[in-house]
């Protein structure tokens, strides 16, 4: 697997909430299964049985975290073993003007997240889409119910729709539009021009491979500068 295909599974799969469609064993050791391969009932009556559930059928988790390995990706759900996540205090965007309330103290500890290990066994893992790494974790997950963020994604202007689709920004998009398109970057630098506006650049990939500076005045972008291989070194300012 590439470096640039782990980079869009994570884009597209990392922070998706999905319906679980058995039990899924908590802990941070892994329930191991072979895409295609059907699930061995006793194998996974025992782990739940010796580790606990992380999640029951029909209740919603969230992919928190993906580790590639050489002949394995590891799944984390639900903080994957972390104690007391709660998947409804990590909601990351999308809900619009909708305000979550804030968690009660007396309420009971959520149950711990779980991991699930996608083993190729001794294959390579391939170069997968982010379809096919759900259609890999379908015996578990099932993420044909649009998540808050795909929902709220849907609610955009068609541009900023299409931007996020194509993993770009656009002028106008603000901080979560850029997020859902591009994920977290990897460098922020804060700035004044000229007239004294603040300003805030999210760099994305850093020299000497193709980078791309989003420039934020506030919360709205107001430039997006892309610098391919050849020119990524020079600086942009």
């Amino acid at each position: 697997m590439t470096a640039g295909t782990e980079l869009l599974l994570v884009h597209y799969v990392d922070g998706e909430y999905a319906k679980a469609v058995r039990g899924i064993p908590a802990g941070r050791k892994g329930f191991k299964f072979e895409p295609g391969k059907p699930i061995a009932p006793q194998d996974l009556s025992d782990a739940l049985r010796l580790y606990g559930t992380t999640a029951n059928p029909g209740d919603t988790v969230q992919i928190t975290r993906l580790d590639f390995g050489t002949h394995a990706i590891r799944v984390e759900i639900n903080g994957g073993g972390r104690r007391h996540f709660n998947w409804r205090q990590h909601l990351q965007f999308g809900m619009g003007n909708l305000a979550t309330p804030p968690p009660d103290p007396n309420a009971a500890q959520p149950p711990a997240g779980g991991v699930l290990v996608v083993d190729f066994g001794r294959q390579d893992v391939p170069n997968l889409s982010a379809d096919q790494l759900k259609a890999d974790l379908s015996p578990f997950l099932d993420f044909s119910k649009h998540s808050a963020a795909t929902n709220w994604v849907d609610t955009l202007p068609l541009k900023f729709q299409t931007a996020i689709k194509n993993h770009d920004a656009v002028v106008g998009m603000d901080h979560d539009m850029v997020i859902a398109a591009l994920g977290l970057p990897d460098k922020k630098v804060r700035e004044w021009d000229e007239e004294g506006r603040e300003t805030e650049d999210w760099i994305y990939g850093l020299p000497p491979s193709p980078s791309i500076f989003v420039t934020f005045e506030g919360e709205k972008v107001i430039k997006v500068r892309h610098y391919a291989l050849e020119d990524a070194s020079t600086n942009p300012r």
